[in-house]
């Protein structure tokens, strides 16, 4: 009796290890891993993702958004508050900002607003969701409207930092500094999509 206790006990040993350890949370993929050691400064942008002309009439829908952009507005702009969206997108809303040669850019992306994050634990958030090869998909398109930016490490001195541009009208994400650890795997998964919103709610507000 003793060994058949003795033998269920094993038994059940060995199938709750795998599944202990499955329930880790597995490390960071490079280079996130290195910056979290390395505590690199992160800072998220808000962007324009697009810079239509100005509109011909009041109230009138700018002329040349891209089918993508006007494809996410009409579904909601995946929940991201109204205060969030870039301006100049909807009728009657906030115009887009006046033409200017000389304003702050991130990868090309006129900035309108940007955060340094402080909070431990919204760092550790940050970095959960791009160090992690689960939260991203084969992209679906091949557009890239960046409405967010994630800068990790300063970009002066020292290594360069990671710039990851995120469009979620386009459903992916672009890296410039690095690699990016995933291949083709670029695009963003729902869940994906929902905690980058999370993310940036918390940044601005909206």
């Amino acid at each position: 009796m003793n060994r058949i206790l003795l033998s269920f006990g094993a038994v059940g040993l060995a199938v709750a290890l795998p599944l202990l350890g499955g329930a880790c949370s597995p490390s960071l993929s490079q280079p996130f891993a290195a910056m979290k050691q390395q505590q690199q400064p992160i800072t998220i942008y808000r962007l324009q993702n697009f810079e239509p002309p100005a509109a011909a009439a009041p109230n009138a829908a700018p002329a040349g958004i891209p089918p993508q952009i006007q494809q996410w507005l009409s579904a909601g702009a995946q929940l991201l508050p109204p205060g969030l969206l870039p301006p100049g997108l909807l009728p009657g809303g906030a115009p887009a900002p006046a033409a200017a040669a000389n304003v702050p850019r991130f990868q090309n992306f006129r900035i309108l607003g940007s955060m340094a994050v402080t909070d431990n634990k919204m760092r550790e958030q940050v970095l959960d969701l791009l160090g992690h090869e689960s939260n991203f998909e084969p992209a679906r398109q091949s557009c890239m409207f960046a409405e967010f930016g994630f800068q990790i490490g300063a970009p002066t001195g020292g290594a360069p930092p990671a710039d990851v541009l995120v469009s979620l009208s386009c459903d992916q994400v672009a890296m410039a500094g690095y690699q990016w650890p995933y291949g083709q795997k670029t695009g963003l998964t729902d869940d994906t999509s929902r905690k980058i919103v999370a993310l940036v709610q918390k940044a601005f507000g909206g």
